[in-house]
């Protein structure tokens, strides 16, 4: 399965290659390509292909190998990663470097990460209302459960998408992880502590998966908005990343929007 507009050219705009996790999930790859096939349609001009880190196909080096045979001379490698941790700081770069070496005449360029995003936080926000959430309900508060992560400063960071997701609401949030502590079920005391009677948790997570189902039997019994998913404002984000790095790179330009 491949998501593209290949013209066999750069055509003035380099290729973006999107870079998901994978997952053993099925779900997980099938969002990603439905996001992607978005940004697609969206943009019509540009040629836009799908990777996997791990797990799922096809891969980084499978679409690298694609794009240069293709005849791209450029290519903007935008990883579809809430967080700069691990997988966008050594995995990827290491990656788009091997590329680099078998493809000499393709220059690629790593974007940063999709998030945090205040679109990304918005869409977010929209699936939180889409259970039935009240925007001006101070009895509501809203659990953010992102992955996780080995570095607490990584964690920290996660903190500031509960404050921007309860911006403009009479929500309480608390930020708890699917791999780490604090768990759901530990931010939901915490919250009822504090007189909430209800708890929507909301997942800050691009697709469904393992982790998410995790967290939903951590917590049958509260309400659990779906993953951010295909929403409009990811493929925005999405070319919003391809664009800053096209600037980056020095490369002249026409913003896509």
């Amino acid at each position: 399965m491949a998501v593209t507009r290949a013209n066999g050219s750069d055509g003035g705009h380099p290729a973006l290659i999107a870079v998901a996790h994978g997952s053993r999930d099925p779900r997980s790859a099938a969002t990603m390509f439905a996001v992607v096939e978005e940004l697609a349609a969206a943009h019509p001009v540009l040629d836009v292909r799908l990777a996997f880190l791990d797990l799922s196909t096809p891969s980084v080096e499978q679409v690298v190998d694609a794009v240069a045979g293709a005849g791209h001379t450029e290519a903007i490698v935008v990883p579809l990663l809430l967080g700069s941790a691990f997988h966008a700081r050594v995995d990827l770069p290491g990656l788009l470097a091997a590329a680099q070496a078998r493809h000499p005449r393709l220059r690629l360029t790593q974007a940063d990460v999709l998030g945090p995003d205040p679109r990304l936080v918005g869409a977010l926000r929209e699936r939180v209302l889409a259970t039935g959430a009240d925007a001006d309900d101070a009895t509501l508060a809203v659990a953010v459960a992102a992955v996780g992560s080995s570095s607490q400063a990584a964690n920290r960071r996660t903190e500031q998408i509960g404050r921007l997701l309860a911006a403009g609401t009479a929500w309480r949030t608390e930020i708890c992880f699917a791999t780490t502590e604090p768990g759901v079920t530990q931010a939901v005391s915490r919250l009822r502590e504090w007189g909430c009677d209800r708890v929507v948790v909301a997942p800050w997570f691009l697709a469904p998966g393992l982790l998410t189902d995790r967290l939903a039997e951590q917590a049958p019994d509260l309400r659990h908005a779906t993953p951010i998913g295909a929403h409009p404002l990811v493929a925005e984000v999405i070319a919003a990343r391809y664009t800053d790095a096209r600037q980056t790179a020095g490369t002249p330009h026409t913003a896509v929007a």
